[in-house]
């Protein structure tokens, strides 16, 4: 259930094949690709891992003809492995004639990402922005307005500079620019439902690299409209920092019930996982009380009582393993989503957070006996001792599942 006084801001719902954004629909996770579209095999695998880990809509670059003649294949690719999440093709600068010479890549997208500061210029941009519109219209596809600050329109931005430098009282130049983001996304709306876009069909976005600024700005999408809103801080950077500065900014809108779908832009580690921009999603959503994904793990921080790195090592392997299984057992086990595990380091706080979990363990800390007591449902059922405590423990995890969670296909029956 959602926590106490959340609400969601009024949106229109979007459909992107089998996905539900806006409305009453819960906020969607996505990501994006960082390969070479026009390479089928490794675009459609990482596709499947983003997937895997629990990307519900999943976007690729589409800049060149052999990327867009590449996106029906990589749909057939993904269909093989029995993967269905809908792809939103990003198009810039040429979307209009790769739309128009891939029919076949119009058709396979689930949705167009439209950047309206580089569609073109002048008359020109009227035109290839009405194109790519009307694209989606023949093929029924949503459409994303997606507006960044570093790639702002020039005109917009250069029109109200003007008007803001014609008053008594000039405001702020920061001020203006973000004016100009939330007037080039409601514009670009505007002039897609004159051309027919349904705003069932229309999902928008302003993203900035800083987070007070991209607070400002949904905000102000948010009172002014009710199209269904994209979340991200663009740029986030890389690590700790990315992680911290996206879940400032969009912790902040989503507790004020602003955005419907969520992008955490992290820049990947050298070799890094593409996909732990999809689990932080999902841990800002989970952590908020607004959607569960996958287990829990409660852990102390480690103290001077913890020397040992048994509950560490322990913590590590039961989060990796839950979240490995997901995939699995999502599909057999009705909620198991929001399952509680706790896993403590000491006698202190240990039992009592044990007690707290659906199931959990305390380790008994440093200089005792290595002994451990297990607790189901707030009961202590075992005492687990040895060399074998991780094993053990994860056994009477996947056995806890197995009795309390009731198997979905039993349950439709």
């Amino acid at each position: 259930m959602p926590f106490s006084g959340y609400h969601r801001h009024g949106t229109q719902q979007v459909r992107i094949g089998q996905v539900a954004v806006g409305g009453d629909a819960p906020v969607v996770v996505q990501s994006m690709t960082n390969t070479d579209t026009a390479d089928v095999a490794s675009t459609a695998e990482q596709i499947y891992q983003l997937a895997q880990a629990g990307s519900e809509l999943v976007r690729v670059t589409v800049n060149n003809e052999a990327s867009a003649a590449a996106v029906p294949h990589i749909r057939d690719a993904l269909a093989a492995k029995g993967c269905d999440v809908p792809i939103i093709g990003d198009f810039h600068y040429n979307g209009h004639r790769l739309l128009a010479d891939y029919p076949a890549c119009a058709e396979a997208l689930a949705k167009y990402r439209i950047n309206p500061g580089n569609v073109g210029f002048g008359q020109k941009q009227d035109m290839q922005y009405a194109a790519m519109i009307q694209t989606a219209i023949r093929h029924a596809k949503p459409v994303r307005i997606g507006v960044n600050w570093g790639s702002l329109d020039q005109q917009v931005l250069a029109r109200l500079m003007d008007e803001n430098a014609a008053l008594s009282e000039p405001q702020d130049a920061a001020v203006i620019m973000r004016e100009a983001l939330i007037v080039s996304a409601l514009e670009s709306a505007k002039r897609a439902e004159e051309i027919g876009l349904g705003a069932d069909r229309i999902i928008i976005s302003c993203k900035v690299s800083r987070v007070q600024d991209l607070i400002a700005v949904y905000r102000e999408l948010a009172r002014r409209s009710s199209y269904a809103l994209h979340l991200g801080l663009t740029e986030a950077g890389m690590g700790s920092k990315g992680i911290v500065a996206s879940t400032a900014a969009l912790s902040t809108l989503l507790q004020e019930g602003i955005g419907d779908t969520i992008r955490i832009s992290l820049t990947p580690e050298p070799n890094g996982d593409r996909a732990q921009e999809v689990i932080v999603a999902q841990e800002i959503l989970q952590s908020m009380g607004l959607r569960s994904f996958t287990p829990q793990v409660t852990a102390c921080p480690g103290c001077g009582r913890t020397t040992s790195t048994v509950f560490q090592e322990l913590a590590d392997s039961i989060q990796k393993f839950l979240r490995a299984q997901m995939p699995t057992w999502k599909t057999q086990y009705e909620g198991v989503e929001a399952m509680n595990v706790a896993v403590m380091g000491c006698i202190v706080n240990g039992p009592g957070e044990s007690k707290h979990a659906d199931i959990g363990i305390s380790l008994p800390g440093t200089g005792e006996q290595p002994v451990a007591p297990v607790f189901v449902d707030g009961k202590k059922v075992a005492t687990l001792r040895g060399d074998r405590i991780s094993e053990e423990f994860q056994a009477m995890v996947v056995e806890y599942i197995q009795t309390r969670y009731a198997p979905k296909d039993k349950k439709a029956a």
